[in-house]
């Protein structure tokens, strides 16, 4: 060991001729290898760099305990080798170098632990089906500093080259938060993968990832719902045909009361759910169990069912700020529509358009809005 460089003597078997006379027979001299990483404290965060004084390096291998290797490549002039990926903490590593020459060594080492480990939340999730607006979204467990740096790692692949851009915002709970909407909406058939190298990067305040992530869907039929404040109207429209129209109530205008305008997209088909007013900042206005329950924001607009405002579908608006529909015609949309349909609201007495981290709001901000929000800008 010196200044901190294990050294990695390589045994090379001797040439079966005869020396010279010299005693200057480099085949048997032992070249040294050096690791720029060593010990059992080693810095996570860094690649992993192999040097060698003398010959060429003709292989490196670096593997972690579970047997994944860290790609490299060796540089022209075959004296070092450079990992792509960064060395991850925690994390034991073994290395196995060989020269041209036919020498060989090992040598290990291990990454110090991290001080903090941060986790992320993707969606939408595995081998799904999703509509035209739904983003990929990437939601972290604890602030993220070097966005920059981690929106470097995160790769995004489609079928069909679909132009699109990462952009930071904050999720409605507050957490870090970047999605990775398409220009447009996307194509039907579709086919997206995102993978997130996140392993050994350090997104900020020695902050870690421990490990890479990824996801992957396709994007299904081609329909957005049409919500007309001003003609009570829900709308299913389909490869740009209409499929029908449903006479319903959206929120009361003028207040709190009022529905959410602009775009938003179905988060989740919830079903029959307990809708308490309380939890949306209401009072005690409303405690009913509701069916067909279709999400839009995080803060509590929904498309459902609700009987109860019978007498208000297709002339006047006087929810508390969802859209509701009979029960037939809730049950009819809710089995029609996919998580990730656009829901376009238009019409006068909204209450605005929805941030974009309430739920996925970021259709509401223009193309060179939304690109300027990627630390890669």
């Amino acid at each position: 060991m010196t200044a901190g460089v294990a050294v990695l003597a390589a045994a090379l078997s001797a040439c079966s001729g005869g020396s010279d006379g010299s005693g200057d027979d480099k085949a048997a001299e032992k070249p040294k290898i050096s690791v720029n990483l060593t010990g059992q404290q080693a810095k996570a965060g860094e690649p992993v760099k192999v040097s060698l004084a003398d010959g060429k390096l003709k292989q490196v291998t670096v593997a972690d305990d579970k047997g994944a290797k860290l790609p490299g490549r060796v540089s022209a002039n075959g004296t070092t080798w450079t990992s792509q990926r960064k060395a991850a903490p925690g994390t034991a590593y073994r290395v196995e170098a060989t020269t041209d020459g036919g020498g060989s060594a090992k040598s290990s080492f291990r990454t110090a632990a991290p001080a903090k480990v941060n986790k992320v939340t993707l969606a939408p999730g595995k081998n799904t089906t999703v509509g035209v607006a739904q983003p990929l979204s990437i939601t972290f467990d604890n602030p993220v500093r070097n966005k920059a740096e981690v929106e470097k790692h995160l790769k995004v692949t489609t079928s069909n080259n679909t132009t699109g851009s990462w952009g930071w915002i904050k999720n409605y709970d507050g957490k870090d938060r970047v999605d990775w909407r398409p220009k447009e909406y996307w194509k039907s058939g579709t086919k997206v993968k995102l993978d997130a190298q996140l392993n050994g990067i350090d997104s900020g305040g020695d902050d870690w990832f421990v490990r890479d992530y990824s996801t992957n869907f396709t994007v299904g039929k081609n329909q957005v719902v049409k919500v007309n404040l001003d003609s009570k109207t829900a709308t299913l429209v389909r490869d740009g045909k209409t499929l029908k129209s449903l006479p319903m109530s959206a929120g009361t205008p003028g207040g709190e009361k009022a529905s959410w305008g602009g775009t938003s997209v179905l988060m989740s088909k919830e079903g029959t759910i307990n809708m308490r007013s309380e939890t949306v900042g209401l009072g005690d206005a409303y405690d009913k169990m509701v069916d067909y329950s279709m999400r839009l924001t995080w803060s509590g607009m929904y498309a459902h069912a609700a009987p109860w405002n019978a007498s208000y579908f297709g002339n006047t608006n006087h929810s508390s700020g969802c859209v509701g529909m009979s029960d037939g015609d809730a049950g009819w949309l809710y089995g029609q529509v996919q998580i990730g349909d656009p829901f376009e609201v238009t019409g006068s007495g909204s209450k605005g358009v929805p941030d974009p981290g309430n739920g996925y709001g970021e259709w509401n901000i223009s193309w060179s809005d939304w690109q300027a929000k990627s630390a890669l800008k």
